[in-house]
């Protein structure tokens, strides 16, 4: 009995080692992406792709802003606590939406969302400011981190609205330099990324699958064929960023 409590005791630590979980939740935007977007009235969407410490407050923070029309980047430097650094357009194609990156030197007023998440031990993967509020996703090792975590972000912030957590074999990755998100923006409509975003927190791309384009389109209350047309184009234009797009000589040389 000793030997097989030791046994499961080891078992028991082992998956929890190895336990991790993807963490989707809502909060109050704060700080100054939040005047940012009080500045910018035509936002549709900022994020926050990475940040450095400095002392005192004082962060580098690389931000894309995505807007429709053009966006004045005077209203950003008129922002108290903010200094432009760096400023970067983002082709977008034909398209009314306007898409840049910063970066900027920022003084922020505690709490931080960045700096409260990391403090919870957590791998932010993605934090965007839109539809009024703060879309985080987090990887987190344990149960008790995330209750704490949820704790911490309603004391701070006062509004803390969980997602999803789920559990996942390998941690997402941890905010970057938003290159992708910056092709991903440009290059798919608002549309298609939801109906990426949910096909694949559905298993639609599992092997063997999970869900079907019916459960897609129950989920986000469209038609079947809707779904149908938004993945294929979406992941046409994905395989447009990897391959190049087609050409009739290309085709030619496969003959």
């Amino acid at each position: 009995m000793v030997l097989q409590q030791e046994v499961d005791d080891q078992t028991y630590r082992s998956n929890r080692v190895t336990t991790i979980f993807r963490v989707k939740f809502t909060t109050k935007p704060m700080g100054r992406i939040a005047d940012l977007q009080r500045a910018v009235p035509s936002v549709r969407s900022i994020a926050l792709d990475n940040a450095f410490y400095i002392e005192d407050g004082m962060w580098f923070e690389s931000l894309t802003i995505s807007v429709d029309g053009e966006l004045d980047s005077a209203a950003i430097a008129s922002i108290s606590g903010v200094q432009l650094f760096d400023e970067q357009h983002v082709p977008t194609g034909p398209s009314d939406v306007s898409i840049r990156r910063y970066t900027i030197l920022a003084t922020e007023p505690y709490p931080f969302i960045l700096g409260v998440v990391l403090r919870q031990k957590a791998i932010p993967n993605r934090i965007v400011l839109q539809d009024d509020q703060f879309e985080v996703v987090l990887t987190m090792r344990e149960w008790e981190e995330i209750q704490s975590m949820a704790e911490e972000i309603s004391k701070r912030f006062g509004m803390f609205n969980l997602g999803s957590v789920t559990e996942i074999d390998r941690r997402g990755e941890p905010l970057d330099s938003g290159r992708l998100s910056e092709v991903l923006v440009s290059k798919l409509t608002d549309d298609q990324l939801v109906v990426l975003e949910t096909a694949y927190e559905l298993g639609y791309f599992e092997v063997p699958r999970e869900a079907a384009a019916s459960d897609i389109a129950d989920a986000l209350g469209i038609a079947d064929s809707t779904v149908s047309e938004r993945l294929r184009v979406a992941q046409r234009n994905l395989f447009e960023l990897i391959y190049g797009a087609r050409s009739e000589d290309r085709m030619n040389d496969l003959e």
